[in-house]
């Protein structure tokens, strides 16, 4: 069963919103888990289920891989086939540089334009990847954070610096460098602001 957008728009953004709630709730157990033990709780099993609450009844396949090819814009995701193994090289970029990264924002940075370049889901991908950067930020701070607009909402509402900010990442890498710092410098900001209104 699905809520088909163009229905109803108001029925859908609600449940839309319903979810990013349930999403939350269950982003702030994942957390939880993965202070209790360590970095290696954060893995596929946890994204799938990240992506089934943010789109639960509203998309069909939420909660797995993508078994078909997607387009995003001018963006043109890796081919379906790819996914599985472009997705264990991500959870293994941040399980090896987890201890090793002095700037606070970048692995979680990393997390967010490397999900959102791979487009490992059919519906979702943002919110997804919003959910696991603020996870990784949470991880190494140690905790949940305080403030009543959390750094995933900020970027919903601040898309402009975010959009751009990937873009720079994705001209970085299709010219075969990886540079992810103006996403990281961004987020810090939106960091700061979230810790700052607490």
């Amino acid at each position: 069963m699905s809520v088909r957008e163009s229905d109803d728009p108001e029925f859908f953004a609600r449940i839309q919103e319903q979810n990013l709630l349930r999403q939350y709730d269950l982003l702030t157990n994942c957390i939880e888990i993965g202070l209790k033990k360590d970095i290696e709780a954060f893995d596929k099993y946890s994204l799938w289920a990240l992506n089934y609450a943010a789109v639960a009844n509203i998309a069909q396949f939420g909660g797995r891989f993508r078994e078909q090819p997607i387009y995003v814009g001018r963006h043109i995701p890796p081919h379906f086939n790819q996914v599985p193994h472009l997705m264990d090289q991500f959870f293994s970029v941040i399980h090896e540089n987890w201890g090793t990264l002095d700037h606070p924002t970048l692995l979680p940075a990393y997390a967010l334009w490397r999900m959102n370049w791979i487009h490992p889901f059919i519906e979702g991908n943002g919110r997804t990847a919003r959910a696991a950067c603020y996870y990784l930020i949470c991880m190494r701070n140690g905790g949940l954070l305080p403030g009543n607009k959390i750094v995933p909402e900020r970027i919903r509402e601040n898309r402009g610096p975010y959009y751009a900010a990937l873009r720079e990442a994705d001209a970085y890498w299709a010219d075969g460098h990886f540079n992810v710092n103006a996403l990281a410098d961004f987020l810090q900001d939106l960091l700061k602001a979230q810790l700052t209104e607490a």
